[in-house]
């Protein structure tokens, strides 16, 4: 009889694997390397996750989870005023960035590691930004945005800039005024709907 894995088993390999990735990127990062660190058999590994791949993508999964709880913790004090939340969600990313052990955002970082984009880590990293993008529209069109595409398009160009050059500008400088931009472009946008609004009447 086969001998079973023990229990959590997987979590572990993934815990180990996700912390690697985390500082060299999946693509630094090669199997015998997770084996090592793990302490587990390659039969182990590969029976958990057939192939890198594969964990690659239940890294990026978990990541989701991780990003999902991040925004609803952070969207949740503002309940009914989808503005503020638009600048909550910019000061959860702030306050990631500016984190002591902040590398990089997982999902660019494998995006730009797995360019093909008919790769699973690559659909994977799309999907994150694409829904986030989608996430940010609902809210600027439930705030009553003048433009909410264009709100939500600034939005996520905000968010990027903090992911990729927050460390490089210094992290809390780039923070503090990302938020800051955040906030001026909201209050223009809600603003301007309600004055021209407020016009036709």
């Amino acid at each position: 009889m086969a001998r079973k894995p023990a229990p959590g088993a997987r979590d572990h390999i993934l815990d180990n694997a996700a912390r690697l990735f985390q500082e060299h990127g999946p693509r630094g990062v090669g199997t015998q390397r997770i084996i090592d660190e793990c302490g587990c058999g390659k039969k182990l590994l590969y029976r958990e996750f057939p192939s890198k791949d594969d964990l690659v993508v239940a890294y990026l999964e978990r990541c989701q989870r991780e990003w999902g709880a991040i925004m609803d913790e952070a969207t949740h004090p503002h309940a009914g005023d989808p503005a503020r939340q638009l600048v909550a969600l910019v000061q959860a990313v702030a306050d990631q960035v500016t984190a002591p052990d902040y590398a990089g955002c997982p999902f660019r970082t494998t995006y730009s590691q797995y360019p093909d984009d008919a790769h699973p880590a690559n659909q994977v990293a799309v999907r994150h930004v694409k829904d986030l993008r989608a996430r940010l529209l609902t809210l600027a069109r439930r705030a009553g945005a003048r433009d909410p595409r264009a709100l939500a398009d600034r939005i996520m160009l905000i968010i990027d800039g903090l992911y990729i050059n927050g460390a490089m500008l210094g992290r809390r400088g780039a923070a503090t005024a990302a938020v800051a931009l955040a906030d001026e472009l909201v209050a223009g946008s809600v603003e301007a709907a309600s004055s021209s609004s407020g016009k036709g009447t």
